[in-house]
C-alpha cells in the first residue's frame, strides 16, 4: 500500500491520509468542501461546497496520477435528501460524460457543518500507482 498526500494549509488532526493505493486502486478518504489554498472551511450554498469537495477529490487524483475519468465510484453524504438535486447538478458538471457509480447517502449532520462530504474509488491505469 502507498499513501497518497495533497498539498494544504489545513491540519489533518484525523488519523487517516487523503488517498491510499493498494494494487491498481485509489481509495479517496471522505473530502470536505475545504479550501486548501487558504485552510478554510467553505460554509456557502450546497453548490459551491459540493464543487469544493469535488475539486478537493481532484486534487487526491492528480497526486495519484489520475484524472475524474478514473473514477468508478463516489459515495455522496448530505445531510438532508432535500439537497440531491443541487448537488447532482454540480456533480454532473465535474463529471461531464463520465458517469461513476454513486451512492447518496443522507446521513444527518456532517463535520464542521458542512453540507456535503464526497469519497471516491479509482482505478490506476499503468504505472501512475509505482
Amino acid at each position: 500500500m502507498k499513501p497518497v498526500f495533497i498539498e494544504s494549509k489545513a491540519v489533518n488532526n484525523g488519523h487517516y491520509v487523503p488517498g491510499m493505493i493498494s494494487g491498481h486502486t485509489l481509495y479517496i478518504s471522505g473530502q470536505l468542501p475545504m479550501d486548501h489554498l487558504t485552510g478554510v472551511m467553505c460554509h456557502g450554498a450546497v453548490a459551491e461546497q459540493a464543487r469544493q469537495a469535488l475539486d478537493n477529490v481532484g486534487l487526491v487524483l492528480a497526486s495519484a496520477g489520475a484524472g475524474k475519468e478514473d473514477v468508478v465510484l463516489c459515495r455522496v453524504y448530505v445531510p438532508d435528501v432535500a439537497l440531491w438535486d443541487e448537488v447532482n447538478r454540480v456533480y454532473a458538471d465535474w463529471f461531464g460524460s463520465h458517469r461513476p457509480a454513486r451512492v447518496v447517502v443522507p446521513c444527518g449532520p456532517l463535520h464542521h457543518g458542512v453540507l456535503v462530504e464526497i469519497e471516491a474509488v479509482a482505478e490506476l491505469r499503468g504505472d501512475c500507482h509505482d
